[in-house]
C-alpha cells in the first residue's frame, strides 16, 4: 500500500515529536521538582516516544510521475545491540544503594512553618532503583545506541516537488521502552532538461521550421515517459503559440494533467547555395511593405 504524500509541515514535524516540552524537565535541571518538593510526589519513569527524523530524497522527474522505489540509509537511535538494551556490560545491574532500590530519596528540613518530608527522583539511578556496574562500552550504560537502517521506500506515482511521505515506527527508538518515532521523507524533484511540471501539467519546448509553419505540417512530440504523440500544426503557427494535448500530462490524486507544447520557429543559422536561392525568390513575392506596415 503506498503512504499517503503532501507538502512538508515544519509545524507537524514539531508536534509529531520534532519537539517536546516537560516543566518537570525543566525544573530538574535545576535540581529539584517543585511537583516532588511540595505534594511529596514521585515523578514516575514513563515510557517516552522516539523523536521523528527527516530525510531529504532527490528523484528524478520520470521517477515522481510514475512512481518508483528507493532504499535510502537511515542514522537512528536504537536500542543498543551489544549490551540487548540493558546498558551493563554483563547484562547485569544492582539495587541502587543512595535510593535503597526505590528510585526516591526522602529527606526531611526543618523551616520556620514546620519540619516537611519531600521526596525527590534518585539522581544516582535517576529513578530506575537499579545502577549499572560495568557499562556497556557501545552505549555507555543508557541502553541506546546509533545505529544504521537500511530501507525500502516506496514512491507513489504523481508525487511533486516538497512533497513528504511519512513512515510511522521508522523514527528514533523511544526511552523506558517507548514506541518509535516517525520518519519523514521529503521529496525534491530535480530540474528536467527538456520538460516542465505545473502541478498535473506538462510543458515542453518544441523546434519547428519555416516549410513546417508556413505549408503546415504534422509532427512528433516527445512523450516524457515513454513514446511520442503526433501533433498538427496549422499553416501560418507563429512562435510561441501553444498546443494543448489532453489528457498526457500527470496522473495523480485521482486527475490527469495535460501536455502543453510550445512552437519554436527556428531560424536557420547558415544556408547553402540552393537554399539561398529559394529564399532569394521567396522575398521578391513577399510584400515587405505590407508587413512593415502593421508597425505603424
Amino acid at each position: 500500500e503506498s503512504p499517503e504524500f503532501s507538502n512538508f509541515d515544519f509545524n507537524e514535524f514539531a508536534r509529531q515529536g520534532g519537539g517536546r516540552f516537560d516543566f518537570s524537565d525543566l525544573f530538574g535541571d535545576l535540581g529539584f521538582d517543585p511537583f516532588e518538593q511540595f505534594f511529596g510526589t514521585q515523578k514516575k519513569q514513563t515510557a517516552q516516544r522516539g523523536f521523528d527524523l527527516r530525510v531529504d530524497l532527490e528523484i528524478e522527474l520520470e521517477e515522481a510521475v510514475a512512481g518508483t522505489e528507493k532504499t535510502i540509509e537511515v542514522s537512528r537511535i536504537e536500542k543498543c545491540g551489544e549490551c540487548n538494551g540493558t546498558g551493563s556490560k554483563d547484562k547485569e545491574s544492582s539495587k541502587c544503594t543512595a535510593c535503597n532500590g526505590k528510585g526516591v530519596v526522602e529527606r526531611t528540613q526543618r523551616t520556620p512553618f514546620g519540619i516537611f518530608s519531600t521526596r525527590t527522583t534518585c539522581n544516582k539511578c535517576r529513578g530506575s532503583g537499579t545502577v549499572i556496574k560495568n557499562p556497556c562500552r557501545k552505549c555507555n550504560g543508557t541502553s541506546q545506541a546509533m545505529e544504521k537502517k537500511k530501507i525500502i521506500v516506496k514512491i507513489p506515482a504523481g508525487i511533486d516537488n516538497g512533497n513528504h511521505l511519512r513512515l510511522r515506527g521508522e523514527g528514533n527508538s523511544g526511552s523506558k521502552g517507548g514506541v518509535h518515532g516517525d520518519l519523514y521523507i521529503v521529496v525534491f524533484v530535480k530540474p528536467h532538461k527538456i520538460f516542465k511540471r505545473d502541478r498535473n501539467d506538462l510543458f515542453v519546448e518544441v523546434p519547428i521550421s519555416f516549410t513546417e509553419v508556413a505549408l503546415g505540417a504534422e509532427i512528433e512530440v516527445p512523450l516524457l515517459l515513454a513514446g511520442k504523440a503526433k501533433l498538427k500544426i496549422p499553416e501560418g503557427t507563429q512562435t510561441g503559440t501553444l498546443f494543448k494535448l489532453k489528457g498526457l500530462g500527470v496522473k495523480a490524486e485521482g486527475r490527469t494533467g495535460d501536455l502543453y507544447v510550445k512552437a519554436i520557429v527556428k531560424t536557420p543559422e547558415s544556408l547553402n547555395s540552393k537554399q539561398r536561392s529559394l529564399f532569394e525568390d521567396l522575398s521578391k513575392l513577399d510584400d515587405h511593405a505590407l508587413v512593415r506596415k502593421a508597425l505603424e
